[in-house]
């Protein structure tokens, strides 16, 4: 069996709906490349016996329900931040280049020391945000 067909016989880590959030959340926007490290970012109630906390999508309830991403309101917004269990399966659907694109989601490969290319010293190559994923470990 090749390493092809037994990846694609194992199920996939996340949901179809936590899947879009990832590949939104994730995706480059206006030049920048965001870090997992900095977590997903989730509004806040502005009013109502909720307010100031955070919204939660029901793609996040899932992933918290499953232990793969925990709350963390200590920034400026707060975020859902990838468990040790959550970058694991992080790093399986990185593998799968049907679900993330290697060229389009390359900076989240990176980070997953998932490409050689991660092995470069992030203070030679420019990279904003290194001290944040040492912080969590990646």
């Amino acid at each position: 069996m090749t390493s092809r067909a037994a990846r694609s016989a194992q199920p996939s880590p996340f949901t179809a709906p936590e899947r879009d959030l990832i590949r939104r959340e994730l995706h480059p926007r206006f030049g920048q490349d965001p870090f997992v490290a900095d977590g997903l970012m989730l509004r806040t109630w502005r009013g109502g016996p909720n307010a100031g906390q955070p919204k939660l999508p029901p793609a996040i309830r899932t992933l918290i329900e499953r232990g793969l991403v925990e709350v963390r309101t200590d920034g400026r917004w707060p975020a859902a931040h990838f468990t040790a269990a959550g970058l694991a399966a992080l790093r399986r659907l990185a593998q799968d280049r049907r679900a993330l694109d290697a060229a389009r989601y390359a900076h989240i490969r990176r980070e997953l020391g998932l490409d050689a290319s991660a092995e470069a010293d992030p203070a030679e190559t420019g990279e904003v945000g290194s001290s944040a994923r040492s912080a969590t470990g990646l």
